[in-house]
């Protein structure tokens, strides 16, 4: 499935934060009923924790299925993120925390051809993006602290992700709003009720016996409860 072609539609992208490292190839084809395959970037520095560089995501943008949806947990973003967009990636998400000039970054990976996002620690207000909410194609909210899988979903995060909303349909913007962090059945509800439409999912799709089932159940989830039963329209 080309998750680009489905603009209105529920985005389901599974980490591979989860995946089985060993077999790595094998549980990329597992997930081929996704619409991108997230790919977790972190320099144990940004965050405390270190997982893939550009030569890993080589490989995995040479063997995945469906597109890569990089998440740069790394410093310096100004400097490494556009080579994470030529090497293939379609989405390149950064953070805000991290970019000394992030619309001047956003423009570049643009440029380069790949989509562009910005993400937001926890911590992180939203309102200083929203007058250049056009300057991205999206917009990640973490429900965790990044650094690390399996954590908890903060429900806290909601209302923060509501304003995105709010003020995306305000401004006419069609920013894709992602959550990632703790999304699951039982908690995807509450995020797609707040707005989001993109969806990252680790240890509840990779985790799960059948994962193209998981992989339908939190489409599925996600639809019936689109901002907040609203239509699926921005």
């Amino acid at each position: 499935m080309d998750g680009m072609s489905l603009p209105d539609a529920p985005r389901i992208n599974p980490s591979i934060l989860s995946a089985d490292f060993v077999n790595m190839q094998r549980d990329l084809e597992r997930i081929a009923g996704a619409d991108f395959v997230h790919v977790d970037v972190m320099d144990n520095h940004f965050v405390p924790n270190l997982t893939f560089g550009p030569q890993m995501v080589e490989r995995i943008q040479a063997t995945s299925p469906v597109p890569l949806d990089v998440h740069l947990m790394i410093s310096d973003a100004d400097r490494w993120a556009p080579g994470y967009a030529e090497l293939g990636a379609a989405s390149v998400t950064f953070h805000l925390e991290a970019a000394v000039d992030p619309i001047a970054l956003a423009r570049r990976i643009r440029d380069i051809g790949a989509r562009v996002g910005i993400a937001l620690k926890p911590d992180s207000p939203a309102e200083q993006l929203y007058d250049h909410l056009d300057e991205f194609d999206q917009i990640l909210v973490m429900t965790v602290e990044p650094g690390f899988g399996g954590q908890s979903f903060r429900e806290d995060m909601m209302p923060k992700l509501s304003a995105l909303r709010a003020e995306a349909r305000r401004r006419g913007s069609e920013v894709w709003l992602q959550v990632d962090g703790g999304i699951a059945p039982g908690t995807i509800e509450q995020a797609a009720a707040a707005g989001a439409d993109t969806f990252v999912a680790g240890s509840a799709v990779f985790g799960a016996t059948d994962i193209d089932a998981r992989i339908a159940q939190l489409r599925s989830l996600a639809t019936q409860h689109a901002h907040g039963a609203d239509s699926l329209g921005v």
